[in-house]
């Protein structure tokens, strides 16, 4: 399978509902560039922050309907595409820098962090430089582990591990490891799925993203 994660073209099913809760399309500006995304909610202090792997973008989650399953349960969202991916242009931003920004933005000091592939990796790496503020941390079929080796012990208790059992671009020994690695953190297998296993499960997928983060919130 191509590491690169070609699955531009894979079907998904759409959740369908009634925006009961609006989900707003956004530009702002990060030292002069224009980053997009969306948000949507009303509780600042509960927001989930959603990044993207490398062939997807924050859309994704939208049409996944993960955005609107969240704002369901009363919490806020921001999804946001990094610069190059989906409607924000490349610029020479880190995505340190990026996530820092749409913070600031927003007005988020706190935030529930979740990547998957690519966007593991960024939350992972973020979450390490900033542990102060991420309340918690979602990874799912995350790349970039064995550079982090040394370091994932430093990542919080409040970690959810989401895995494809026959996930082919990232062995599910990753999430092993990162289980082993972090105290108190959770791992959930989905099985029969591969790499975007969130895709292949959206109803499983937001089950168990829901549970971890009301969880957190208590």
């Amino acid at each position: 399978m191509n590491p690169k994660e070609n699955y531009s073209t894979f079907s998904y099913s759409f959740f369908t509902k009634k925006d009961m809760h609006p989900i707003h399309t956004k530009t702002i500006q990060i030292d002069s560039c224009d980053i997009h995304i969306l948000q949507g909610g009303e509780n600042p202090k509960t927001t989930l922050l959603f990044l993207h792997g490398k062939a997807f973008q924050a859309e994704t989650w939208k049409e996944l309907g993960t955005l609107q399953a969240v704002l369901d349960e009363g919490f806020s969202v921001l999804a946001l595409d990094l610069p190059g991916f989906g409607k924000s242009p490349e610029a020479s931003l880190t995505p340190e820098r990026v996530i820092n920004g749409v913070m600031e933005a927003s007005g988020c000091e706190k935030i529930i962090l979740i990547g998957p592939s690519m966007g593991g990796k960024i939350a992972m790496e973020f979450t390490l430089n900033h542990l102060e503020m991420v309340e918690g941390l979602v990874l799912i079929g995350t790349v970039g582990i064995e550079e982090n080796r040394n370091h994932l012990a430093q990542l919080p208790s409040a970690t959810l591990i989401v895995w494809g059992e026959n996930d082919q671009i990232s062995d599910p020994e990753n999430g092993v490891l990162l289980e082993q690695s972090i105290a108190g953190s959770k791992r959930v297998v989905f099985n029969g799925a591969k790499h975007p296993c969130y895709l292949e499960q959206p109803d499983h997928w937001h089950q168990t993203l829901l549970s971890f983060v009301k969880n957190i919130v208590q």
